[in-house]
């Protein structure tokens, strides 16, 4: 069995990415109500604050800030997963391991996580959370994906709603290294 390392840091700011098993399907958005209730219900149990945060048909992206005194972002997302996959009609194949787990189908069983380590790597990867739809060529702008918290920070004034108009506005914002993080932030 592999035994993954995760670096946790008790108050900390965290980006994730969380997958489904199957990245053709459409789940996140068709059931996207579901989704919310379930992590609004695992933010009551344990405490998060959603920095930032996109859905996409396939996968997710978001900082989260933890507790102070709280590092098991782990226990989140596998009551997240569960509680959203119990939600669903049962469609998916299951492999002989996954039924023996008594495991849905739905979501991959890892997700990627990254520590934020300072103001800088923070607005980098709240920026590229914003594109993520217009990368995946969903949109044509930053503010016409529904899914994102971006609209959220466009209201705080936080961001313009113009911001992210174009692919080389965000590259030129980012500088060189914005290259290396849209092209390596999650596996994408």
């Amino acid at each position: 069995m592999s035994h993954y390392r995760r670096y946790r840091v008790p108050g900390a700011c965290y980006f994730f990415t969380v997958n489904l098993q199957n990245r053709r399907q459409r789940l996140l958005m068709d059931y996207i109500d579901v989704l919310r209730s379930v992590m609004r219900k695992v933010q009551q149990q344990h405490p998060f604050y959603i920095d930032a945060m996109v859905v996409l048909p396939e996968h997710l992206h978001c900082i989260w800030t933890l507790p102070v005194d709280d590092a098991d972002f782990s226990l989140r997302w596998r009551q997240i997963k569960a509680n959203f996959s119990r939600q669903l009609p049962k469609h998916e194949p299951l492999t002989a391991s996954r039924a023996h787990k008594q495991e849905r189908g739905i979501w991959q069983r890892r997700f990627w996580e990254h520590v934020i380590r300072d103001e800088t790597d923070f607005s980098r990867h709240v920026d590229y959370i914003y594109f993520n739809p217009v990368k995946h060529g969903l949109v044509a702008r930053v503010v016409d994906w529904p899914f994102s918290s971006f609209h959220r920070d466009v209201q705080r004034e936080l961001y313009p709603a113009t911001w992210g108009a174009s692919y080389v506005e965000v590259l030129d914002e980012m500088g060189e290294s914005g290259l290396d993080l849209i092209d390596c932030v999650g596996g994408e």
